[in-house]
């Protein structure tokens, strides 16, 4: 009798050391399903958004026209033929010919190179400096203050006077350096990126001040972390969703910046047609022949129309308080 208890309890001790499967009893249809993406459901709450669908349709379509479009459309938007000078579309042109008999499609497609070539860059700088001011200024108290009040100087100043005066003082000069086009172009997305930071510098700070004081930015700070660790590694990757945002909103008012000094004839010269170029020339025919300023007009609409409506959408699928 005494062997078999002492048996028993040997047995019971053996199963007591037996490591125990920590998934043993779980549902094996939770153990096959994978860890989801957030940016799938930020996918799945975008798709649920017609019009950013639809933007992002039409701005897809409008890039690969402008990019595409030459190799297929091998008409010179440079060659002159003044026997077809302000022609109607047509089978030979599309969307017409200008005053001097040059090929509107092939004009609006190299046109829409450079104006979105000029946006996306602009947008580059405009979110660049307005993320730095914005994390440090948000960050660092005392470069608040400074940083703040020069953010303020800049919203008072009007920036279309602004853009105006910088082009007429430097154009000449850059374009000695560096020639007409590359002079132009660095001028233009340097003016319109230095003139459009503040709105994203605001934002960033705002959502620094929120992110700076919860745990998990608290506790690296109290283990020793470095700042530009804390701000590389737990801050930035937690305000990225409102830099999206406000980089697609970037892009729409840099293309419209461009396009109005170029339609004041500050921009680019005539033999790079940008979208507001095509419009500046144009504007003296308007009465007699309307497509020349109907086509770039269209373009630089549903450019900014599509911009806008990723944007939006892009804000509600990033924004868990606006996810419907």
């Amino acid at each position: 009798m005494t062997e078999l208890l002492r048996d028993n309890e040997s047995k019971e001790v053996a199963e007591a050391l037996v490591p125990i499967d920590p998934i043993a009893g779980v549902d094996p249809v939770l153990l096959a399903t994978r860890s989801r993406n957030q940016w799938w459901d930020v996918w799945d709450q975008f798709k649920t958004h017609k019009g950013a669908l639809a933007g992002a349709a039409v701005f897809f379509l409008i890039v690969a026209g402008i990019v595409f479009g030459p190799f297929v459309w091998r008409v010179s938007p440079t060659y002159i033929d003044f026997t077809t000078l302000n022609a109607g579309p047509s089978w030979a042109h599309p969307l017409g010919t200008d005053q001097l008999g040059r090929d509107l499609l092939a004009r609006t497609m190299t046109g829409g190179r450079i104006s979105i070539a000029v946006g996306l860059t602009a947008m580059v700088i405009s979110i660049f400096l307005g993320t730095l001011v914005g994390v440090v200024a948000g960050y660092f108290k005392s470069l608040d203050g400074p940083l703040m009040r020069l953010t303020d100087l800049f919203l008072s100043l009007p920036v279309l006077p602004l853009l105006l005066i910088t082009v007429m003082l430097f154009r000449d000069a850059l374009a000695n350096v560096l020639g007409v086009e590359m002079g132009n172009f660095i001028l233009i997305v340097s003016a319109i990126g230095l003139t459009s930071w503040m709105q994203t510098a605001r934002i960033v700070r705002g959502e620094v001040l929120t992110v700076k004081r919860r745990e998990f930015v608290l506790a690296s700070r109290s283990i020793g972390a470095p700042s530009h660790r804390i701000i590389g590694r737990h801050v930035l990757p937690n305000i990225i969703s409102p830099i999206i945002v406000s980089s697609t909103l970037q892009i729409a008012d840099a293309v419209i910046s461009e396009s109005l000094l170029s339609f004041l004839g500050l921009g680019f010269p005539p033999d790079f047609p940008t979208w507001g170029r095509l419009l500046y020339d144009g504007i003296e025919y308007i009465q007699d022949y309307p497509q020349l300023v109907l086509w770039p007009g269209i373009a630089i609409s549903l450019t900014v129309l599509s911009v806008t409506y990723v944007g939006d959408g892009l804000r509600e699928a990033l924004d868990p308080r606006l996810r419907r």
